[in-house]
């Protein structure tokens, strides 16, 4: 493993260019906009050079609603129909783990790259290039075409804003750079407005039972975190059940509102006992440690990881770790 930067990755996308080369592109699992847009807006650029370009991610889950409507769709292929080619690349994973069973096609490469922001990558590529210091890997991925002096066009900048845009909260939490590359994607023509709306505010009328259901049931434990508090909340197959997995992402987001906890927490069923928990905190927790001694990993402030068990055990588990 090499650490490397955007123009390390660059010079070796251009070879497999200029070769008329071939390169598979990992997206994470459970896929988000910032994996999926990164992936996709690489995918497109190399395209566009003549690079036979796959874009996968592992299942069994299903491309949210909005993502596939994103452009360069044409290059998505199923796991199952995935080649594998000489060179792959890793966008967004902060793990080798969160590729799933693509992961054989990650180590089976001539060449393998890792494209990612978060601080707890441990790096798993011949070259690494992670910078956590970005909001979003769709950033990363610019830095590399901007070194493979590729001219953006409004569908692969439409795919880096989605990943960008989502990343930020919308750019609440946005670090000046990205309200810059936000400006510079949209003056190429992407739909702000338009994907704002596809995005982030756009759910079937069933959502609203099932936020009602879950925040009701929701807990605020004052005392946790040395009295600076936790409020968690339950997304069970129950709740979930007229509805696809995406529509729990925003859950989160909701819970962590709560004025009298540092830490918000969600844990989404995913199987027989098996659980998905997003974490999030204000100011003063760190949670990459918490994901980690829990196998998991992410950002100072927005973490996560898996857990198996009846609820009451994981919930339990979480609060001793705090």
């Amino acid at each position: 493993m090499t650490a490397g930067s955007s123009s390390d990755v660059a010079a070796l996308l251009r070879r497999a260019a200029d070769d008329a080369g071939a390169v598979t592109i990992l997206c994470h699992m459970r896929p988000d906009a910032d994996t999926i847009g990164s992936g996709l807006a690489l995918g497109l650029a190399l395209d566009g050079l003549g690079v036979d370009v796959e874009v996968a991610f592992p299942g069994p889950e299903e491309l949210p609603a909005a993502l596939r409507e994103l452009p360069g769709s044409k290059l998505l292929v199923g796991p199952a129909h995935l080649v594998g080619q000489p060179v792959a690349v890793s966008v967004d994973a902060a793990s080798v783990a969160r590729l799933g069973a693509l992961d054989a096609h990650f180590g089976a490469a001539e060449h393998s790259v890792v494209i990612d922001h978060h601080a707890s990558n441990p790096g798993f590529g011949d070259i690494d290039f992670i910078d956590p210091a970005a909001d979003c890997t769709a950033e990363l991925v610019l830095r590399v075409l901007d070194d493979m002096g590729v001219e953006l066009d409004v569908d692969i900048a439409t795919c880096l804003y989605a990943g960008l845009t989502t990343d930020t909260g919308s750019f609440r939490w946005a670090r000046p750079e990205s309200l810059r590359v936000a400006a510079r994607l949209l003056d190429v023509g992407v739909d702000g407005r338009g994907w704002s709306r596809r995005l982030f505010d756009t759910h079937p009328f069933s959502w609203f039972g099932m936020v009602s259901q879950v925040l009701g049931a929701a807990q605020l434990d004052r005392t946790a975190c040395g009295g600076e508090g936790l409020v968690y909340a339950v997304v069970d197959a129950t709740a979930l059940a007229d509805l696809s997995w995406e529509e729990s992402e925003s859950i989160v987001d909701i819970v962590r509102t709560a004025a009298e906890a540092e830490v918000a927490a969600v844990f989404k069923q995913v199987g027989a006992e098996r659980w998905t928990v997003s974490l999030r905190s204000k100011n003063t927790v760190d949670l990459v440690p918490i994901a980690r001694a829990h196998g998991g990993g992410g950002h100072r402030h927005a973490s996560g990881y898996s857990d198996a068990g009846p609820i009451d055990e994981v919930i339990a588990r979480l609060r001793d770790s705090l």
